[in-house]
């Protein structure tokens, strides 16, 4: 993969780029230092951080993530993958929560910092069109990818978001989905806020009513199981967001394969590269 390097200030007019071997598909892969233009403390361990990433923002699609370099000595030495949360303007945010060393020094940057981010990545993506109505469903941490699906599909279709918690403390950005969306149902596992129970379940009851055209889902593997189950019984299109172990973010290091459907036979597809979105009905998982 050929990327082009930028700085990129506030202020700062963005340069323009060509990259004649860096396309596919029309979207252009970069690598930038991006100013951190604002640092939120959503609750406690999870960040979102507002860059200034232009060449990044015009190409990213619903679905795709970032590689952010965390530290300039060299250790930890991978990037981080982080998904996109709002494209606005020039504008790239994504969340992230604190898991371990590259996480923790990740949160430790300030405003005005410069982060190192190469993006968009990943081809597979999210299907933006018109639908009738469509299903959106996350759990946790994994609701922060579907934002900016939601913010896209409010003028294309009928749309009722899923959001499940663990318990009200975990509870993030309702007041943002509920913008986006025409429908929020907000479920937490131990009942201590809104809806008692599992957010699929909520999406199991509705589809009695009326089934949506299309289900969007991504969270923990064992609610995309379920999810990728659902739909393929009641014969309703789905994609599914994974998340992976990821190495280099570009296909090249074969750590994040996936066993996909081919036909009669299968094959395995690079999570980081061909997706991280799949129709569920051809990933195994």
């Amino acid at each position: 993969m050929y990327l082009t390097e930028h700085t990129y200030k506030s202020g700062q007019k963005c340069p323009k780029t060509n990259v004649p071997n860096g396309t596919k598909g029309g979207i252009m892969r970069v690598k930038v230092k991006c100013e951190l233009l604002k640092k939120e403390k959503i609750i406690d361990g999870i960040y979102k951080f507002s860059v200034k990433a232009p060449d990044i923002a015009k190409d990213a699609k619903p679905g795709q993530f970032l590689e952010a370099k965390v530290s300039e000595t060299g250790e930890p030495f991978l990037r981080r993958p982080i998904s996109i949360f709002n494209i606005n303007g020039d504008m790239i945010e994504f969340i992230f929560q604190v898991k371990g060393r590259g996480t923790e020094l990740l949160a430790e940057r300030e405003e005005g910092d410069l982060i190192d981010i190469m993006g968009p990545l990943g081809f597979g993506t999210f299907k933006v069109q018109e639908y009738g109505k469509v299903a959106i469903i996350g759990g946790g941490i994994g609701t922060y990818p579907l934002y900016e699906l939601a913010k896209e599909l409010k003028d294309k279709a009928d749309v009722t978001m899923y959001m499940g918690f663990r318990n009200k403390d975990l509870v993030t950005l309702e007041k943002e989905f509920e913008e986006v969306s025409n429908k929020l149902v907000l479920t937490t596992d131990d009942g201590s806020y809104k809806e008692k129970g599992f957010a699929i379940n909520f999406l199991k009851e509705d589809c009695k009513k009326e089934k949506p055209d299309m289900i969007f889902a991504c969270g923990p593997l064992p609610m995309l199981k379920a999810v990728k189950e659902f739909a393929t019984q009641e014969d309703i299109h789905c994609q599914i967001s994974l998340e992976e172990r990821m190495g280099c973010g570009i296909g090249a290091c074969l750590g994040c394969a996936v066993k996909v459907k081919d036909g009669e036979n299968f094959k395995y597809l690079h999570v980081c590269k061909e997706g991280p979105v799949f129709n569920a009905k051809d990933v195994e998982i």
